[in-house]
């Protein structure tokens, strides 16, 4: 019996990812892949199954699932991959294009993966296309590597080193955001149910200035929960011993109150983010917090603008339109925004998913200097354990049929 042969591809950031699996799965594929033409191919990605979702929801239906009667919605990430990769395996392709598979699951989910996807590639066919070298599949031989539009696979014997960023000295403030305080965040035996479902089960967890905390735990265990109790945003925060930022939960402060000693980057943010505004436009509407820059800055402002470009080595695309930056260039800048106003706190909520090596090394970099340079506490919400980094302390939530548990170990 013939062995399968299957693909390991490394992308680039700049590369039209798009496009590149449209050609495959249109019988347009050149060279190596050139076979493929004249295959059944399907793809599974994150944004595949975020459009079945949208079918499901659209026509009432269920596909995705139909021995449990649920659409694909109602399942946890996890699951949801699940699913619908039996979906596809279903639908009898001779190949499945896998995009960035292991993007948002956590080490355990990664590992169970790597054993399914070793027992299916005994059957089925795939290419598998990822960002970072860290998710090569060890089963697949042909492994390769995309630098440009060309499409031209590249042995991955010529990747060179990726290169390290020379960061300058972190520009001072122009002000800073009063709080005298050393504890920033406190939370004593916090406990969160949804419709009876238990979420987080007896936290505690006290946050201090200039403190570097990493916050991991599997897929569903309650991170983004914990998230939205810090920022105010979460009503479940009331009636419970939770301090935010000097006051307690609940005792006349506004959202306001607390939003101002948080600054906050997520890859939901990005979205809000598509127009034409320019490189130093979006670091401006940071001191305004707003949507594209629409009041005058100050000539302080702007001074501090071009510092922090210098400090990124940006300072020649200053005028360039934000959204033709490199995807890792564009985590830099939003990071940059968000800490302009030196807050007291800076939630970075899985800020590497989706970059390559070299985006990578360029954010983890910033967020290592900021850590180092700044009294900004800084929480890395990641499950992914990146070489540059080195918070000085992890909480890991660990689920429980009573609800998601903390437990704190300090890095030396």
């Amino acid at each position: 019996m013939q062995q399968i042969k299957h693909w390991d591809i490394l992308l680039r950031n700049q590369v039209a990812k798009k496009e590149f699996i449209n050609k495959i799965l249109n019988g347009h594929a050149d060279g190596e892949l050139e076979h493929f033409n004249t295959k059944k191919g399907i793809l599974f990605s994150d944004l595949a199954i975020e459009h079945f979702i949208e079918k499901e929801y659209q026509y009432d239906s269920v596909e995705a699932a139909p021995e449990t009667s649920r659409q694909l919605r109602t399942f946890s990430s996890g699951e949801r991959k699940k699913a619908f990769l039996k979906y596809c395996i279903n639908q009898n392709p001779d190949f499945i294009i896998l995009d960035n598979l292991m993007d948002h699951l956590d080490l355990h989910s990664r590992k169970v993966l790597h054993i399914q996807l070793e027992e299916l590639g005994k059957n089925i066919t795939l290419i598998q296309i990822i960002n970072r070298s860290t998710d090569l599949l060890p089963f697949i031989s042909n492994k390769r590597q995309i630098n440009d539009n060309s499409f031209v696979l590249n042995s991955l014997d010529s990747i060179s080193n990726t290169r390290t960023f020379s960061l300058k000295a972190v520009p001072k403030p122009i002000t800073t955001i009063e709080y005298t305080d050393t504890v920033l965040i406190q939370m004593n035996n916090l406990k969160v149910s949804y419709d009876e479902k238990p979420i987080l089960n007896n936290i505690n967890w006290t946050i201090k200035k200039g403190e570097f905390w990493q916050l991991i735990g599997p897929n569903g265990s309650g991170k983004s929960t914990i998230l939205s109790l810090i920022t105010g945003d979460n009503p479940k925060g009331y009636g419970q011993d939770l301090y935010l930022f000097g006051k307690k939960k609940g005792s006349g402060e506004s959202i306001w109150d607390i939003k101002k000693n948080i600054g906050q980057f997520s890859t939901a943010m990005m979205d809000l983010f598509q127009k034409n505004h320019t490189v130093e436009q979006m670091i401006l509407s940071g001191f305004f917090d707003s949507i594209g820059l629409y009041i005058q800055p100050s000539t302080l402002q702007i001074k501090l603008m071009h510092e922090w470009l210098d400090f990124l080595n940006m300072n020649h695309l200053k005028k360039t339109v934000f959204i033709n930056l490199s995807v890792g260039q564009q985590r830099a800048i939003m990071i940059i925004r968000a800490v302009l106003k030196n807050p007291p706190l800076l939630i970075l909520d899985e800020p590497t998913e989706g970059l390559d090596d070299e985006n990578v090394v360029l954010v983890t970099q910033l967020i290592a200097h900021l850590a180092k340079e700044t009294n900004i506490a800084i929480i890395f919400v990641s499950h992914r354990i990146e070489a540059i980094l080195a918070p000085n302390s992890i909480l890991e939530l660990t689920p429980k049929p009573t609800g998601s548990e903390g437990k704190i170990k300090i890095q030396n």
